[in-house]
């Protein structure tokens, strides 16, 4: 190895050997410019226990104003595998071969300057990989025949893994959603737990969950909100809710209602009152019932919601 350069945080090499973990050979390259292909994407390739793609823009990356260059980038596959909290610290290196020569011209960021992978940041790489005009230029041994090849060397140098991190999203523009639950034949309810039909609040599941001779106590109803995800929530999500539960006074607008704010995740996923409101709103004579039925609304607005960073 021979001519070593740096520039700006950049060393430049030239390399006899080729890239150890992978090399792509673009065939009629000019094609990808006449045909407005602003960015190739490759398969994935395993480097150090990780899958990785290279991302390659021929006429320069658009989206950071780069001209006159190649622009190229090491981006991290599937992700969505990996464990919470986790961090991949990498030295790479990118290669475009001199097919004249046999040599590679090796690009990577100067000592102690790696790149840390993330969950926000899946992508490292060089916006001037190189000049359109060096690549073009002929003696340069860049591009053949219309073909050229790049390559990529992967190297980790510290991992770490860890749930010790949130990410909190509060919602603009908070809608309200209204579900009503008509309950039949209610002078002849049961001492047992019934349910609602589950319904969609904000992106989430939810039931309401009626006693009506009472949660533990046998002078009142209780009732509650309840979060019914088809999938459990990972242990440090979490969702605000402002929510209103309310039995309808069918004679006028004196409805018996009950409103709170709470956190609702795994370990807590429902939320109401015990002792809701006595049992002579269940009482034939009451304003609550109207031919052996009462109706029950829950009023839900999801106001953030904390995951896993």
């Amino acid at each position: 190895m021979a001519d070593v350069w740096e520039q700006d945080g950049v060393v430049r090499t030239i390399s006899d050997a080729p890239p150890a973990h992978y090399s792509v050979r673009i065939q009629n390259f000019s094609l990808l410019g006449k045909n407005s292909v602003d960015k190739y994407e490759t398969g994935s390739f395993q480097a150090g226990g990780y899958k990785w793609k290279l991302i390659l823009h021929p006429q320069g990356n658009k989206s950071k104003d780069v001209e006159d260059h190649i622009s190229l980038y090491l981006q991290m596959a599937e992700t969505d595998a990996l464990p919470p909290g986790w961090e991949v610290h990498v030295v790479f290196r990118f290669f475009l071969l001199d097919q004249i020569n046999d040599k590679y011209l090796a690009l990577q960021d100067a000592p102690g300057h790696g790149r840390r992978f993330y969950k926000m940041k899946t992508q490292w790489g060089f916006d001037r990989f190189v000049t359109l005009k060096a690549f073009n230029d002929s003696g340069n041994g860049h591009l053949v025949d219309d073909c050229c090849v790049f390559g990529a060397e992967v190297f980790i140098g510290k991992e770490k893994f860890s749930g010790n991190g949130e990410s909190l999203t509060m919602t603009k523009n908070v809608a309200s959603h209204t579900h009503s639950w008509t309950v039949q034949n209610c002078s002849k309810l049961e001492n047992k737990c019934y349910e609602s039909e589950p319904f969609t609040a904000g992106g989430h599941t939810w039931k309401i969950r009626f006693f009506p001779k009472g949660k533990d106590i046998n002078t009142h109803v209780s009732l509650f909100l309840v979060l019914v995800e088809s999938a459990p929530l990972p242990s440090c999500a979490k969702v605000m809710v402002d929510f209103s539960l309310r039995i309808l006074n069918f004679i006028n607008s004196n409805h018996i209602q009950g409103k709170a704010t709470h956190w609702f995740s795994s370990s807590s996923t429902s939320r109401g009152w015990v002792k809701f409101a006595t049992q002579r709103v269940l009482n034939p004579m009451s304003n609550y019932t109207e031919n052996d039925k009462c109706s029950i609304e829950a009023e839900v607005s999801v106001l953030g919601v904390a995951d896993v960073m």
